[in-house]
């Protein structure tokens, strides 16, 4: 595989990965009770379409005509956030930050690979910046998780 596709590809993950994010932020927004989480989880779900437009843009700019445009449908980023569902239909906060976490963590793991790739200087930039703020979230989601729990 030629680098060039290889970095398209790497891109297409993340972008999967993003999409995925963004139904499942959304859909944790819909199903807690706390207001502020609520709104917490929208404003991650639009994060993570900003951020997936970014990588769409950068991938039309390496020649690919068609970047993702869905999240995944298999995987294990899809599984995580799957897992999401029942946790939703549990209307417990808690279990939905731990799902929203979990999610996160497959998130940090796609990210991480990432930035180990043979990436252009602009690209490993916006990728290291995507992946900055996706550890903060997904760090955030963990401490917020570990709070409920306690009360």
């Amino acid at each position: 595989m030629s680098q060039q596709k290889k970095i398209i590809s790497t891109i297409n993950g993340l972008i999967e990965t993003l999409k995925d994010g963004q139904q499942g932020f959304r859909e944790a927004a819909q199903a807690v009770k706390d207001t502020q989480l609520k709104s917490l989880f929208l404003e991650y779900s639009l994060e993570r379409a900003k951020f997936a437009g970014e990588l769409q843009n950068e991938a039309i700019t390496l020649g690919e005509h068609d970047p993702e445009n869905t999240s995944s449908t298999a995987g294990a980023i899809h599984r995580a956030w799957i897992n999401l569902k029942s946790a939703i239909t549990s209307a417990d906060d808690h279990a939905i930050l731990a799902e929203c976490e979990r999610g996160e963590d497959s998130a940090v793991e796609q990210y991480k690979k990432a930035v180990d790739d043979n990436l252009s200087a602009q690209l490993r930039e916006i990728v290291s910046r995507q992946y900055s703020e996706i550890k903060n979230t997904h760090d955030r989601i963990r401490n917020l998780r570990d709070t409920a729990k306690k009360s």
